[in-house]
C-alpha cells in the first residue's frame, strides 16, 4: 500500500525530466512515513555554491532560495567550477589542487573523489554525460574520466616547452577547455600558443585505451589564458594574454582554421594595471550582439556576431571580470576586479545603457540567474551572504549566510553547451 501511494504521489507531481530520491532509503521498508518525513526533492531546481575558504559547498533549492544541506572536504577550492550529469543529480567540482569531486545532490554527499593532478583549471563533461574532461596547470594536459566510476580512460600530454625562469621543460599549462558538439572538447595550451580540437565521437569511451583523434591548431597568437564558446556551439574564442586581440576557431569549418579578430582587444600600448583577467566563459550574447569585458578598461565592449567588427563600449564602473545576460538577453549583468568588487551594474541590451548600480559589499566574486531569469544570486564573499536579487524590480529579495562564498551553479547548466 505505501508503495502504491509513493507512485501516485510522484505521478502528482510530475516532476520534470529530473531526478528524484527518497530523501531516506531506508524508509521504503518501513511500515509508515512520519508526519515530517521529506519525500521527494526534484534535481532541476537546485545548485551548489562554493565555498572557498573553507573547501565546502552548500547545496541550494533556488525555489526556496536557500541552502538545504553543507558538504565538507572538498580541498582547495579557489577558482572551483562545476559541471552537472545530464540528470542534474551529480556536481563534477573541479579543485585547483587538482581534486575532482563527485557529489550526489539527492543523497547529499560525496559520492566520489579523487587527486587527479597537482594543479587544475576547471574542466568540461561531454555532449552525451560518459566524460569528464579536466583541464591542468600541473603537470599541463588533459585527463579525461568515465562519469560514472572516475576511472582515468584517457591522458592527453600537452606540448613540452622550456620555462624560461627555470629552465625546466614542461607541458604547457591548459586553459579555456569546453564541451562542443559531436562528443568533442576544445581547449587551449596557454605556453605554447595552440587550441586543439579533441574528437571522441568514434572512440570506445568505456575502454581505457581509446584515444581521440587531435586536431591541433599552432600559433594561434601568444598565451591564450581563457576562451568562450558560443551558445551555440559554433564558435570558440581564446583571449591572448601575451598580445592584443583574439584566436576564433569556427567548429563547423575547422578546414577555415584559426582566425585572428578584434586586433584591439587587450592591454593595449599602455600599461594599465591589471587586477584581474576577465573570465571570457562567462560573455554575454543578446541577440547578434555579444557582450565582453574589457582587459584592464573600465569597459564593457560590444560585439557584432555578424562582422566580429567591435560596434561599441560602455564605461562601466571598474574592470569587469563577469559580463553575464539575463537568460531573456534583455540585461546584462556586470562584475568588477578589486577594487571595485564591492558594485554591481545592470545594462540594457537595446539602448547599451547603465540602468542601475548596486552596492552588495566588498567581494561580488560571481553572479548567476535563474533559469528563466526571474532571479539573479550574487555571492558576496567579504560580508559571507549571497544575495538573490528581482531582475525586474532589481530589488534584494532575501539573502543568507555562506563561508567565503565565490562560484554559484545552477543545475540549469546541464542541457547548456560549454558549461
Amino acid at each position: 500500500m505505501m508503495i502504491r501511494n509513493l507512485l501516485g504521489a510522484s505521478l502528482v507531481l510530475s516532476l520534470s525530466a529530473c531526478s528524484c530520491l527518497l530523501h531516506n532509503d531506508e524508509l521504503a521498508g518501513s511500515e509508515q512515513l512520519s508526519s515530517n518525513t521529506q519525500v521527494l526533492r526534484s534535481t532541476g531546481d537546485l545548485g551548489v555554491i562554493i565555498e572557498r575558504a573553507s573547501g565546502s559547498v552548500k547545496l541550494i533549492d533556488t525555489g526556496d532560495k536557500a541552502p538545504f544541506a553543507d558538504i565538507q572536504g572538498l580541498g582547495d577550492l579557489s577558482h572551483a567550477s562545476i559541471v552537472y550529469s545530464r540528470d542534474e543529480r551529480y556536481a563534477y567540482v573541479f579543485g585547483r589542487d587538482g581534486g575532482l569531486t563527485k557529489i550526489d545532490l539527492l543523497h547529499q554527499d560525496i559520492a566520489k573523489r579523487i587527486i587527479q593532478s597537482g594543479n587544475s583549471i576547471g574542466g568540461a563533461i561531454s555532449q552525451d554525460g560518459s566524460l569528464i574532461a579536466v583541464s591542468n596547470y600541473s603537470p599541463g594536459g588533459v585527463k579525461v574520466f568515465d562519469s560514472d566510476t572516475l576511472e582515468l580512460l584517457v591522458d592527453i600530454p600537452a606540448t613540452e616547452f622550456t620555462d624560461p625562469s627555470s629552465g625546466e621543460i614542461k607541458g604547457s599549462k591548459v586553459v579555456g577547455l569546453v564541451d562542443v558538439p559531436g562528443q568533442k572538447f576544445v581547449f587551449s595550451l596557454f605556453d605554447t600558443g595552440e587550441i586543439w580540437v579533441a574528437d571522441f565521437s568514434k572512440s570506445k569511451q568505456k575502454e581505457a585505451q581509446a584515444y581521440p583523434d587531435i586536431q591541433k591548431f599552432q600559433n594561434i597568437g601568444k598565451q591564450p589564458y581563457d576562451a568562450l564558446i558560443s551558445p551555440d556551439g559554433r564558435y570558440y574564442l581564446a583571449g591572448l594574454f601575451g598580445e592584443d586581440g583574439m584566436a576564433k576557431l569556427d567548429l563547423w569549418h575547422l578546414e577555415k582554421g584559426v582566425q585572428r579578430i578584434l586586433p584591439d582587444y587587450g592591454k593595449g600600448e599602455q600599461e594599465l594595471p591589471v587586477y584581474k583577467m576577465p573570465h571570457l566563459e562567462g560573455w554575454a550574447v543578446a541577440g547578434n550582439l555579444a557582450f565582453v569585458p574589457a582587459v584592464g578598461q573600465h569597459q564593457v565592449l560590444v560585439i557584432d556576431m555578424n562582422t566580429w567588427q567591435q560596434t561599441g563600449a560602455i564605461d562601466v564602473h571598474g574592470q569587469p571580470v563577469f559580463v553575464m545576460a539575463r537568460p531573456d538577453g534583455r540585461q546584462i549583468w556586470v562584475n568588477f576586479a578589486y577594487p571595485n568588487n564591492d558594485t554591481l551594474q545592470v545594462i540594457d541590451a537595446e539602448t547599451e545603457v547603465i540602468t542601475q548600480t548596486l552596492v552588495p559589499g566588498k567581494g561580488v566574486l560571481h553572479m548567476e540567474f535563474s533559469p528563466r531569469g526571474e532571479h539573479v544570486w550574487a555571492s558576496v564573499r567579504d560580508l559571507n551572504l549571497v544575495n538573490i536579487y528581482d531582475t525586474g524590480s532589481l530589488e534584494l529579495l532575501t539573502q543568507f549566510e555562506a563561508s567565503s562564498p565565490s562560484g554559484i551553479f545552477f543545475t540549469s547548466r546541464a542541457h547548456k553547451i560549454g558549461l
